[in-house]
Order: structure tokens, then sequence, then C-alpha cells
């Protein structure tokens, strides 16, 4: 174990790096895992810890990350650029979980992070990583949401930020962020893998440090989001834990989380994972009922944050699916849209890619791999105002190729107190 109390382990030949260099991959090409010393930290801290920190006034135990930086990131704190991340709401939301025809159902908003998303928690580890080997400029490739966290961390850290867009395949909501924050954008013709790959070797030529998901340190960070549904739920395990699958990074890390919580004797069993994938962007979905390995696919669906043919994190993402006796589902987009309509109508709100967690939901009930008593905690990935212009299509009816089922559209009324009157009756 390296001396700094964490190493870099390949997913697929197991050889240890010792993390003090910029590097994503083994030699083999594998995707590598940041492996702690579990035995010191279940030595030093306890969940009493990282209770007592949460009530604490402190900038790091203020973080809905760094209050678990132990089983994170152990770096020093003047690496440490944090926004506050994390401390998001668990929601019980009874017309939510009608509609997914459950008995109850909880929602984790990982969308009030501060730009918006579940990026913020990996983002803030990711950046601390770059602090800690002395790099001044961060890359990504994004639909939207990385690049919106990575341009707000990288800002206040003092840091150059390029972020690698597919062209016109972006909500300007996420995209706005990226230039509101300062990042220089690049639009490539090319879809998001195409991005993905370009920006990968512009890293390697140019000493350009890389946060996307690849990087082992951002999964860590989104780790955080399991750890604090745990503490939310008194250290309880649920039943399920749903969530969407674009690049696979949030179930790979979550998946992570709870093992190594099991593993230290934290928790007394792992609760089970659903991925939930969107039809048009679904090699998850493809491996995982037909046993055979990723096959990228043209991704179409949208929900553009998971718009992700050919995911990075596939393979620690089947190995959390498989530790946590896991299933992935597919949805198609009427399904995401009908479901969004609902989870927004209960005045949670969430963009397009965190509703296939409820349509998902609905699909696993409906044939029967949950059952309606279960307790399930389904992920909320980012905010309703990430992709405004869906909610407008849909409730206005002009999304193509989606009839608008649930539709709250607009009326169009004279500019005549009788007749406003007599509509507001009506309705």
């Amino acid at each position: 174990m390296s001396e700094l109390g964490f190493e870099l382990v390949c997913l697929d030949c197991e050889t240890a790096f010792s993390g003090l260099e910029p590097r994503y991959r083994c030699d083999c090409g594998g995707t590598l895992d940041v492996k702690h010393d579990l035995k010191a930290v279940a030595e030093a801290v306890d969940r009493d810890v990282f209770d007592r920190r949460r009530g604490n006034g402190g900038p790091l135990d203020r973080s809905g990350v760094w209050r678990y930086r132990e089983l994170i990131l152990p770096v020093e704190a003047r690496h440490v650029v944090s926004r506050g991340e994390g401390n998001t709401q668990l929601y019980d939301s009874p017309a939510v979980a009608k509609y997914a025809g459950l008995d109850r159902l909880l929602l984790k908003h990982e969308g009030e992070n501060p730009t918006g998303s579940f990026k913020d928690r990996g983002m803030t580890v990711g950046t601390a990583a770059a602090r800690m080997l002395g790099m001044d400029r961060v890359a990504c490739a994004s639909t939207g949401n990385t690049s919106a966290s990575m341009a707000s961390y990288a800002s206040i850290a003092g840091m150059r930020a390029f972020v690698f867009i597919p062209e016109g395949n972006i909500a300007l909501g996420k995209l706005s962020q990226a230039l509101a924050y300062g990042a220089r954008t690049l639009q490539l013709a090319g879809d998001f893998d195409a991005a993905m790959r370009l920006v990968e070797q512009v890293c390697a030529t140019e000493s350009i440090y890389l946060l996307n998901s690849v990087n082992p340190f951002r999964i860590e960070g989104q780790k955080a989001i399991g750890f604090e549904l745990l503490q939310d739920l008194g250290w309880r395990v649920p039943d399920w834990i749903v969530l969407p699958g674009g690049n696979l990074g949030n179930n790979s890390a979550i998946s992570k989380g709870l093992v190594e919580l099991h593993e230290i004797g934290w928790i007394d069993r792992l609760p089970r994972i659903a991925v939930i994938q969107a039809g048009g962007a679904n090699p998850l979905y493809t491996a995982f009922t037909t046993g055979r390995p990723i096959e990228p696919v043209r991704a179409e669906t949208i929900a553009t944050a998971i718009r992700i043919g050919n995911p990075v994190s596939w393979k620690k993402s089947l190995r959390g699916i498989e530790a946590s006796n896991g299933v992935v589902e597919e949805v198609s987009d009427q399904e995401i849209l009908d479901a969004k309509a609902h989870v927004d109508a209960a005045g949670i709100g969430a963009e397009p890619a965190s509703c296939a967690t409820v349509a998902g939901l609905r699909k696993l009930v409906a044939n029967g791999t949950i059952d309606p008593g279960s307790t399930v905690c389904g992920i909320l990935t980012g905010h309703l105002l990430k992709d405004p212009d869906v909610v407008v299509g849909y409730h206005s009816g002009s999304l193509s190729g989606i009839d608008s089922r649930f539709a709250n559209a607009p009326l169009r009324v004279p500019d005549d107190l009788d007749a406003i009157l007599a509509e507001l009756r009506r309705i």
C-alpha cells in the first residue's frame, strides 16, 4: 500500500500504482480503482465520526463528500476545492410512489448540488487530485453536466478548463454553465464517444488532467452519494437503490462504496442495485441480458445526460451489479418523459435522464422484479432546469414522436376579466 493510504489498482490485471502521477488507465489498457487501506480506515474512524461531522461547521465537514474523507481521498486540506457539495434532500413522495406502483418511494435528489447535478461530488475530488499532482489545466468530454461542474470547480481552483462537446447534442441549460464559468469549449463533429476518444488523446499529448469518469478519483467522490443516503436512513440498508445509467460512473461508485462499508462491517448487507438505461443508449442492458461483453451503440435518446453508446465504466458497473445481485433495465423516451411529468408535478422536478429512474422502477415493479412493499431509494441525478426546452416541449405537445399524455399546457385566454374568471372556474 502506498504511503498515501491508497493505491491505484488495474481492474483487469491487478497491477498497482502509487497514485503519485496523472494516470487513468493501466499499461494494459484497463481502468483503475482507488484501493484504500480499509483496515486502517476502520481503526481511525467509525460511523459516529461521520455523524458528528455532519453537525459541525468546519469547511470539510460541511461537504457531503469530504466528511467521509478517509474513505474518499486522504489528501491534505489545502488541496481541496469545495462548494459544500452533497447534503441533498431525500424526498418521501407518495404521488411518485403510486405512479411507480410502490407502497413508498424515497428519492435522493442529486440535482440539488451546487451546479445542479451529482457530478459535483466527483469533481471536488478530481480537482483535489489535480492539485495534489500539481496540474493546472483540466479537460473533459461532456454531454453537459460534467462540463458545467468541471468549469465551476476549475475556476474556483484557478485552473484553465477545456470542454469537448458533441455538436448539436447538448442541452443549452448545461452548455450555458460551462461558458459562464469560463471554460474554453470546443464543439466537435460527432457524438459523445468521439469527443471522449479525442479528449483522452489531447490530455495525454498536452499534459492536461482528464476529469471524465475514467479518472478513478471522480468515482471516489461519487461514492459519497451512497454514504450520505445511508446516513439519511440512520445507516439502515434499503432493499433497492435505483439509478440511471449513461457512462456508468455513478452505479460503479455507489456499488464500490457500499462494498467497502460492508467489508469493514459498518453495514450488514448490500442493497440490490438497479441500473436503468434509455432504450436508444442501452449497451449495458444488452450486455447484461445477453451475457456478452459491451458492444458500443450509436446512442440516441432525449435524455442527453445518458446519451452515451460506449460507456467507459462498464466493467466496474457490471462488477457492482453482480456484487449486489442487481439488475439492468431499459426504458423508452416516452416512458422517461411520462415519469418526468409525475416527478415534476410532485413538486420535486428533475432532468429527463434522472427520471429514467422512476420509469425503470415502474417497469420493474410491473414485471415482478421489485416487490411493491420493498424499501426503495431512487437517485435523481440532475436539476429540472438542466433541460428546460424538453419540459416546455412536452407540456406544449411539440416533441417529435412523444405523446404528451400528462401535459400541463398553458391556456390561451383573451384580455378580458370575465373570460379569465370563467376559465378559472371551469378548471
